[in-house]
């Protein structure tokens, strides 16, 4: 909203206008009696027929929908499309009634924080600020339940403006804090804007003008950026305002002029208005009284395309006040008595206590000392009415709170009521079934008991099972390392037959020390496995290189597996592949974890499975591998014993571009376990 004048010749305070109340429903009467209730109310005070009917079309097709959230999203639509119908019958709308309703119903607090604000804003659009106030309360409270930070930014911004117009001007600096607080942390610039420009606008009405200033820079900074000419318009003439206060006429001169050319771009003719009567306000202050006056006539001329006369009226008075200030007072008294005649057509009553006031003023000046008493004594009459109307609205809307906290209190109480009931209808059905309950219980109890039970004996025959497989790993592979170490011997010299017995002793003495447990550390199982590497290596003249890539996210001291589960592969890629080869070949062992699963992958460039049994055959050997044997009989009772699906071990051949034979891939997937 634009911001306007309260009184002519007071400082201007800008109206946020945005977001959105509460009708109370008793909860023994049918959503749909509600609503065509509601109608009959409206059809009573002389709605048309045409309106009423299309509402209750739209209120059928409604009822066609589930009683679920989009119906409820449905009401408040259709609330918000039928406000002005209902407002003009002065009744509730049932729309929004009925939203409340069902949203209790489904403890759809979303709902009920839309609906709220909706209510909110329609009363204080009728300036029903109290009412407002307390909707808008209830609003934010439901919007904490949603957890939603834009929700409940938007219902405390709804509340801080109630309150802006209340004149708490301390209980709204808190909501539109709040709201600002919330709306900075999820970067919610709408939000971010309203509570920067309502705080400038408290700062401005409390004194604080170069408070007031940094926050009218800064919201004008946000609509800027998101390209919002009306925000730009509003904070220009507020800062124009707040420098006017400061005394710095030019400056504030400076930001009108570039508020009008905002408003004249978007052909807002109401924000036209308002910054030629500013603009003629701060030329009057500079005592340029015929610029002042084009502008107030400029603002005449365009008031007769604002819907709002109250600009007229206060176009009127500001002539008649410059006009007195040069003396001409029978063309002051015309312009006064005509912002009267305007005022009083249309029931301004806050500006006919300053019209009154002026035309007091200029009778006294002019020495007519009865007609200046009787301008006055109309001015009292019409604050004292003001001051009556205010305290008969808050008096009434204080009722009406009262009244629907009575209601709620009444509905609450008779649900309980209702409910002791039900609890003591149903006790009796409640203590029948305790014995069949709780001697199912001890049937299901005693058949899980028994099945746990089994489990852990199955587990613990598994966990023997696997610890005797190990034992049969252990020998063979001290066989095959016996016998590499004695043709070793046989065919190098002493000094390097010294070194491979030195790391055989080491390995050895790995080896003992880790099959004593069922999972060893990661990093403990590669350094035996680099050991036996580099055995094989010696053994085999170095006739190929290796690499243990280990992901980065491991740590080798937290991770656990079962000790000698990679080395049978390693083994099968060095003997059947890599000592094949020609040229000298490559072995990579890449590691990674995920999750609780461990993924082991043994890539040779050897000559391939098919070629190996070729060579196999050849030399008449039928031997298969214990350790292959062993290892897959180790991975077997793992799965079983974890339970887990994706334990396996698959074995790819790998090809070259020509389909050539390019070595072996074999992918081990284990269960881990983790120190903490």
């Amino acid at each position: 909203m634009q911001p306007r004048k309260t009184a002519p010749g007071s400082a201007m305070r800008v109206s946020i206008k945005n977001l959105t109340c509460e009708c109370t429903i008793h909860p023994f009467m049918s959503a749909r009696f509600l609503l065509w209730f509601g109608l009959l109310l409206t059809a009573a005070t002389g709605a048309s027929a045409q309106d009423d009917a299309t509402v209750m079309r739209s209120i059928d097709s409604i009822h066609k929908m589930p009683a679920d959230t989009n119906r409820v999203r449905a009401l408040i639509s259709h609330g918000r499309e039928w406000s002005a119908y209902f407002e003009h019958k002065k009744t509730d709308n049932s729309f929004w009634q009925e939203a409340i309703s069902l949203s209790q119903q489904l403890r759809y607090y979303r709902g009920l924080a839309d609906v709220y604000n909706e209510l909110g804003t329609s009363k204080r659009n009728r300036s029903q600020y109290i009412l407002a106030a307390d909707y808008h309360e209830k609003a934010a409270k439901y919007a904490e339940e949603t957890r939603d930070d834009h929700l409940l930014a938007q219902s405390l911004n709804n509340a801080g403006v109630d309150y802006r117009r209340l004149d708490n001007l301390e209980k709204a600096f808190d909501y539109h804090f709040r709201a600002l607080q919330l709306a900075e942390k999820i970067n919610d610039l709408r939000n971010i804007c309203v509570a920067t420009n309502s705080i400038g606008n408290i700062e401005l009405t409390d004194g604080k003008n170069e408070d007031a200033i940094a926050q009218f820079n800064r919201s004008l900074r946000l609509e800027e950026a998101a390209h919002n000419p009306l925000g730009i318009a509003i904070n220009l003439g507020n800062l124009g305002y707040a420098y006017q206060a400061l005394h710095k006429t030019d400056l504030a001169i400076d930001y009108f002029k570039r508020s009008l050319a905002a408003n004249e771009e978007m052909k807002n003719n109401t924000g036209i208005v308002i910054c030629y009567n500013a603009l003629g306000a701060a030329y009057q202050d500079k005592k340029d009284y015929t610029t002042a006056m084009e502008y107030l006539q400029k603002a005449l001329a365009v008031n007769d395309q604002v819907d709002d006369k109250i600009h007229v009226a206060e176009s009127y008075l500001s002539i008649g006040k410059l006009l007195a200030k040069q003396g001409k007072h029978e063309e002051a008294l015309a312009n006064m008595q005509q912002s009267v005649n305007i005022s009083r057509q249309w029931g301004f009553k806050s500006m006919l206590v300053d019209a009154y006031q002026a035309l007091a003023d200029e009778y006294k000046a002019t020495r007519d000392f009865e007609r200046s008493l009787e301008a006055m004594n109309h001015s009292l009459t019409y604050k004292d009415s003001l001051i009556d109307d205010k305290s008969a609205t808050a008096l009434a809307q204080m009722h009406t709170i009262y009244a629907v906290d009575q209601k709620d209190n009444q509905i609450k109480s008779l649900e309980h009521d209702n409910q002791v009931s039900e609890l003591k209808r149903k006790r009796n059905v409640i203590v029948v079934f305790s014995l069949v309950i709780f001697t199912i219980a001890l049937i299901v109890g005693g058949f899980f008991y028994i099945r746990h039970r089994n489990l852990k004996v199955n587990r613990r025959t598994l966990q023997l099972e696997l610890r005797s497989l190990r034992a049969q790993m252990n020998p063979h592979f001290i066989f095959n390392s016996l016998s590499s170490i004695h043709r070793y011997i046989w065919s190098n010299n002493q000094e390097e037959a010294s070194d491979y017995l030195t790391k055989f002793s080491r390995l050895m003495r790995m080896i003992l020390d880790n099959t004593q447990h069922t999972f060893i550390p990661l990093n403990k199982e590669l350094e035996s496995l680099q050991l036996y590497l580099d055995l094989e290596s010696l053994r085999c003249s170095h006739a190929f290189e290796y690499h243990i890539n280990v992901a980065d996210d491991i740590n080798g001291e937290e991770v656990l597996i079962p000790p000698m589960i990679i080395q049978p592969y390693v083994e099968n890629a060095i003997w059947h592949g890599l000592v094949h080869r020609p040229e000298k070949g490559r072995l990579d062992i890449a590691i990674k974890v995920e999750g609780r699963l461990m993924t082991c992958t043994v890539t040779d460039n050897g000559i391939g499975r098919k070629l190996a049994m070729d060579i196999k055959e050849k030399k008449g050997k039928a031997h298969n591998s214990m350790g292959m044997k062993v290892t897959m009989g180790r991975i077997e009772l793992i799965r079983k014993m974890n339970n887990s699906k994706e334990t396996n071990v698959k074995i790819n051949d790998l090809e070259d571009a020509q389909g050539n034979a390019a070595g072996t891939e074999v992918v081990v997937v284990l269960p881990v376990e983790f120190i903490f």
